[in-house]
């Protein structure tokens, strides 16, 4: 069911969800990091490193740069194609999965309204 906010409402939700991620205690990925990421967890695989050059229209260099860091802090993992030794395949892992599970929920949490994150943290801590 699509939602329907205006643009004010949309920037403020977005606002909201990236101050929660900030104070949080998890990664704090660049917009090109979270693409990246976003894309390989919800387009249906395999992803490649010149596969996602083209989607998100950078360089190889950039993505490597992303999936570096991306790889030191568990999110994703990188494999050599047995297929084609020259392609490097993306991986998901669980810890990238968990990573946005927290995040969809944190952005229902916050659709529902400014300080929505701290009544449920009152409601469970």
């Amino acid at each position: 069911m699509p939602v329907e906010l205006t643009a004010t409402e949309a920037l403020g939700l977005w606002h909201r969800v990236a101050l929660e991620q900030v104070r949080g205690d998890g990664p704090d990925l660049t917009l090109r990091q979270m693409a990246i990421l976003l894309h390989i967890y919800l387009v249906p695989p395999p992803h490649t490193v010149r596969g996602l050059a083209a989607v998100l229209g950078v360089t190889k260099p950039v993505i490597t740069r992303a999936l570096d860091t991306m790889g030191e802090i568990g999110l994703v993992e990188r494999v050599r194609d047995e297929r084609d030794r020259r392609n490097v395949v993306i991986k998901r892992t669980v810890a990238g999965a968990l990573y946005l599970e927290k995040l969809g929920d944190l952005i229902m949490l916050e659709g529902r309204g400014p300080g929505a994150v701290r009544e449920h943290d009152k409601d469970t801590g």
